[in-house]
């Protein structure tokens, strides 16, 4: 089963369930016209690699996708011009990497989407996620974002074969 993103309406649904989610606070790209820090949300279907989730925060329910516990010195390469780029790193890193244990907790669940990733293409984005929403639901920097309640409640339902249809 798919989930599939109704950026129009701001609604993230799998099967009959629909959430609120957040995106790109400058809204959604088709996938190729993508620029690294462009605040958009990429347009396409991507699949669900794994997640990363803060084991000081968060119990996870049971879930068929793989997880990792995400670390202090966990990070993100966003720079384009880096062989690590839009992969993860250790911090500190030489280039310029996000750091994925925050004092927020909108990185306490991840999920790694499949964009971009199969060869990473420099400048065409990095670090496009589904996680934890910030209050409101303000927009993200380009990722999908959903509650914390909604994610627990969405887990479950994941699996390797799952896909992300942001349209």
């Amino acid at each position: 089963m798919n989930i599939v993103v109704e950026t129009s309406k701001s609604t993230l649904s799998i099967g009959s369930k629909v959430y609120a989610c957040a995106i790109g606070k400058k809204g959604t790209i088709p996938f190729e016209q993508g620029r690294e820090g462009d605040g958009k949300t990429p347009l396409g279907m991507y699949p669900l690699r794994y997640g990363l989730y803060r084991n000081d925060r968060i119990s996870l329910p049971a879930c068929p996708l793989e997880f990792h516990i995400i670390g202090e010195n966990d990070g993100w390469c966003d720079a384009a011009i880096d062989p690590a780029y839009n992969r993860p790193v250790h911090l500190p890193y030489p280039a310029s990497a996000e750091k994925l244990y925050k004092d927020s907790h909108v990185y306490d669940i991840i999920i790694v989407l499949g964009h971009n990733d199969n060869p990473p293409i420099a400048d065409l984005g990095s670090a496009i996620f589904l996680h934890i929403a910030r209050p409101n639901y303000a927009p993200t920097e380009g990722c999908i974002a959903i509650s914390q309640t909604d994610m627990l409640s969405l887990l479950p339902k994941l699996t390797r074969d799952t896909c992300i249809d942001i349209q």
